[in-house]
């Protein structure tokens, strides 16, 4: 692994000459934010080594270079997710890339079921703190002392400096955002009743399939983390909506502006 990475970083950095402070990872129907860069370079992930490639509709899948502000920042136009069949190294590969090109701070988005009552659809949720219920661990295996240590500390998953700043970011600039706790199952399919109220009952107001792999991997190499959620669809006690992607990614598509607002301010107050 860390031969990889450090492949990838050398290529990445002929490339680009390019050293990001922030690094973005983009999730479903928020791609947008990639016109809120003022873009240096554009790397497609197909050309990037090592670099495995994302099969989701609505995930465009390249590497953006550029500033939001004055802050340097490399966002991942496109993730990749463990039902999509990668391991979960692969998975988190770019967040090592990420780190040993310079970034000490990531910013992950996705889109997410709420189980939360007083969560609706379209709500923008700060995370402050997930479980993980995936079903393969990223750090399994043999520890690289050069990446980060064999147990790793999740007091403090998701920085609480950076969520008090995006919450006086989002009162500043009117935009009403909840927090709550996000659970990572595997999918690729959308939860059962049941499962959103086991999901519930384990004290978790949303639930997605992406996030916590790349928060745990940063969180090994002490990267400072941000996590955002937009409830695309609800799961109560007696009912659950019939949903599809394309559904996900419409709801997405309306919080949109509102989260690449809060995410650039974010960046640029922090």
């Amino acid at each position: 692994m860390w031969e990889k990475v450090q492949q990838t970083v050398e290529y990445i950095k002929n490339k680009t000459g390019f050293t990001p402070e922030y690094g973005v990872i983009l999730g479903s129907g928020l791609g947008g934010f990639a016109e809120d860069i003022t873009i240096e370079h554009s790397l497609p992930y197909h050309e990037i080594p090592n670099f495995p490639v994302s099969t989701v509709a609505g995930h465009k899948g390249r590497l953006i270079f550029g500033t939001v502000g004055s802050k340097k920042v490399v966002a991942m136009q496109g993730r990749f997710h463990y039902y999509e069949g990668y391991s979960m190294q692969e998975v988190t590969f770019p967040v090592r890339v990420m780190k040993h090109l310079g970034v000490r701070r990531l910013i992950v988005s996705n889109a997410s079921g709420g189980v939360n009552p007083y969560y609706h659809v379209g709500d923008i949720v700060i995370i402050y703190d997930h479980i993980n219920l995936m079903p393969e661990h990223p750090l399994r295996g043999k520890n690289d002392e050069r990446f980060g240590p064999r147990f790793v500390n999740m007091s403090e998953p998701y920085s609480r400096n950076m969520i008090n700043k995006a919450k006086e970011v989002a009162k500043n600039l009117n935009i009403e955002v909840k927090d709550g706790i996000y659970l990572g199952l595997q999918g690729p399919t959308f939860e059962t009743l049941s499962e959103y109220r086991m999901v519930k009952t384990l004290g978790a107001d949303c639930v997605g399939m992406s996030t916590v792999p790349e928060v745990i991997v940063a969180r090994h190499m002490d990267m400072e983390c941000f996590g955002v959620s937009v409830i695309t669809d609800m799961g109560n006690e007696d009912t659950i909506a019939e949903v599809n992607h394309e559904e996900v990614l419409q709801a997405a598509k309306k919080a949109e502006p509102k989260v690449r607002t809060l995410i650039a301010e974010l960046i640029k107050a922090y």
